[in-house]
């Protein structure tokens, strides 16, 4: 498992599929501020980085899940592990934090309540405090503190304001 994060306008991503299984990835996808490409069963992939796959029966999603591949395109196909190249973790964001929870696909409802337990620890006020940091992040950077100090300074308002207890 490779955990990474991808910023949403470096990849061309497409969308395919059907009811509400396509709708939930439609708003994973808005959430992350991508708008997708709407694929149709026999559109044309040129061009796509990656592909989700959601609410299409096993027939019609490994022929499309093929298909992509073949043209070097990253597939993610909703609750048929066999036919991802990765999966979708159980996700949680405030602001720009973002949490994430993976098995590798294997226990989603374990990463789900995981989630879960995030959101009950970690309100919506962890936007705030994470520009917080954030800014003061990129002043002492401009002051030329190492990132050393950036770090030691960052524990230490942590600590100070009692975020973690």
């Amino acid at each position: 498992m490779l955990p990474i994060i991808l910023t949403p306008n470096s990849a061309k991503i497409g969308l395919a599929g059907e009811g509400e299984a396509l709708e939930r990835r439609r708003a994973l996808l808005a959430g992350a501020g991508t708008t997708p490409i709407a694929i149709g069963p026999e559109a044309n992939l040129g061009g796509l980085t990656i592909l989700f796959v959601a609410g299409l029966d096993a027939e019609r999603s490994e022929a499309l899940a093929l298909r992509a591949r073949r043209a070097g395109i990253l597939v993610n196909v909703e609750d048929i592990p066999l036919l991802c190249d990765f999966h979708v973790p159980a996700i949680l964001r405030r602001g720009d934090l973002l949490f994430s929870v993976s098995t590798r696909g294997r226990a989603p409802g374990l990463a789900r309540r995981l989630r879960e337990w995030l959101e009950q620890h970690f309100g919506p006020e962890w936007d705030a405090r994470s520009v917080e940091l954030g800014d003061a992040r990129e002043r002492w950077r401009g002051e030329g503190v190492s990132a050393g100090d950036i770090s030691v300074r960052t524990r230490k308002i942590i600590e100070e304001k009692g975020w973690l207890r």
